[in-house]
């Protein structure tokens, strides 16, 4: 897959360093993965969860932080959309952002 903005993520990792090494892995994985369905997630992350529009939920250091990306599955595309504390993500909408 593509996934657009690594910077995202390192910008969020450079502020909070316990969590560094499991946005590189997520990362490194996506960039490697061929996902066509969100079945295709479920098989490496079945914490994952899935909302409307494509978009996806990880869960990042224990459910510490959460990672939501947008997925485009026939162009092989996936958009950082958020990147945060739980605390965080509990104020937003998941679905719009």
């Amino acid at each position: 897959m593509r996934v657009i903005a690594k910077k995202t993520l390192k910008v969020f990792w450079d502020k909070h360093k316990d969590c560094e090494q499991q946005l590189k892995t997520w990362y490194a994985e996506a960039k490697e993965a061929n996902w066509k369905t969100p079945k295709d997630i479920k098989i490496n992350y079945p914490s994952a969860s899935f909302l409307e529009d494509n978009r996806g939920v990880f869960n990042i250091k224990g459910n510490s932080y959460r990672l939501i990306v947008k997925i485009n599955y026939k162009y092989k595309m996936v958009w950082v959309r958020f990147v945060g504390t739980h605390a965080e993500y509990d104020k937003i909408n998941a679905n719009k952002i």
